[in-house]
């Protein structure tokens, strides 16, 4: 039983390294020549392939039934947090650094708040300390993608890694440097606006997640139309056949990697998580993932860490734990306001049963004293 407890944990930390890997794969294959936007199609068409058993196995008896509306959500998730999302993230991730695009990443819950409260899903609070905290996390997480974008500084001098991976090495040299570089302003501001665009999503999953409940099903659907988007858009940009080959050994690890660990696999993990421990135990460990991918790209990519990059990245993570704690009370709030309603519904269904026992009693037993006293 105490190790059962850890399993959601371990998850996550899986989760995370998921993620991890996912950037530095990605970042090695782009470097070494795969367009982004080829690498986001394979991954479309990969992942596709890896979640529909699941669909199947899991959810064919309980699918509801289609309808126009849900056709509709379906293509717009497909187009906002698949194909757009991804299309930016990963062609930003070739103007920028792994550390970076993880960094910014973190704005999703900030964006996702904003967005939530501007299609009133959300309430904003302002005058709660719970509201207070979620707007000021929301401002630091974007005082801190600014300044990671705006500002480099100083290499922090953090020593060499004694891990030496030749092939990473090879490709760095040899591949293609245009996007190697990490202070171009191109990259950042691609990334923040996967990361916009993927908030979006989170909206319109939110309504079509009531109509329609079933994750893995959907997740297919979603993955299937954006493959047939990200093909299209990936041919439209570059069909030549050399672009399209899996012969490079990265080209097909970071392919397979990140539609079947980071679409199948992980997807299942979170799926499985939220069940058990709600989206607030999941999103809590997303600034692991920029420690566990700063780790990994200094010491397999040599990545340097500027100055500005760490106070960017630092004031992300307080704003995003900031807008964290604000959800996490409004959830207690809200349960202790349901919790006090549900006992004033108890307590007025007992008056009520009492206001109409108690005259039965009181004439029940009027009556039989009459009885008793005529007899």
């Amino acid at each position: 039983m105490g190790f059962a407890s850890f399993i959601p944990c371990i998850f996550m930390l899986i989760n995370q390294l998921a993620y991890s890997g996912m950037n530095v794969t990605s970042k090695l294959a782009i470097v070494g020549g795969m367009n982004p936007l080829v690498l986001v199609a394979y991954r479309q068409i990969f992942g596709t392939v890896a979640i529909a058993p699941f669909a199947y196995w899991l959810e064919r008896d309980i699918v509801p039934r289609m309808t126009k509306r849900i056709m509709i959500q379906i293509f717009l998730s497909s187009v906002t947090g698949v194909t757009g999302n991804q299309v930016l993230y990963f062609v930003g991730l070739k103007y920028s650094t792994a550390t970076i695009a993880c960094a910014l990443t973190n704005l999703l819950p900030a964006f996702t708040f904003v967005l939530a409260v501007l299609f009133r899903q959300e309430n904003l609070g302002i005058r709660t300390k719970r509201g207070i905290a979620k707007v000021v996390g929301t401002m630091l997480c974007v005082g801190g993608a600014i300044l990671l974008s705006f500002y480099h500084g100083q290499v922090i001098g953090i020593g060499q890694s004694s891990i030496h991976w030749s092939y990473a090495e090879k490709l760095q040299s040899g591949g293609d440097s245009s996007g190697s570089s990490g202070s171009s302003l191109l990259g950042p501001v691609l990334l923040i606006l996967s990361a916009l665009i993927w908030s979006l999503w989170f909206i319109i999953q939110a309504d079509m997640s009531k109509n329609f409940p079933v994750p893995y099903t959907s997740t297919t659907y979603m993955c299937f139309l954006a493959s047939i988007q990200c093909v299209f858009i990936a041919l439209c940009f570059d069909h030549s056949a050399s672009s399209w080959s899996l012969r490079n050994a990265m080209r097909i690890v970071s392919s397979v990697y990140t539609g079947v660990i980071c679409t199948a696999l992980t997807y299942c993990l979170i799926s499985w998580t939220i069940e058990r421990k709600g989206p607030l135990y999941v999103s809590v460990f997303t600034p692991l993932q920029l420690i566990l991918t700063a780790i990994i790209s200094w010491a397999f990519l040599s990545e340097q860490l500027y100055l500005g990059t760490a106070l960017g990245s630092l004031l992300i993570v307080f704003g995003l734990y900031g807008v964290l704690w604000g959800k996490s009370q409004e959830a207690d709030t809200n349960k202790l306001d349901e919790a006090s309603d549900q006992d004033e519904g108890v307590k007025r269904d007992d008056m009520e049963m009492q206001s109409y026992v108690m005259p039965l009693s009181n004439g029940n037993g009027h009556g039989h004293g009459n009885g008793n006293g005529h007899m």
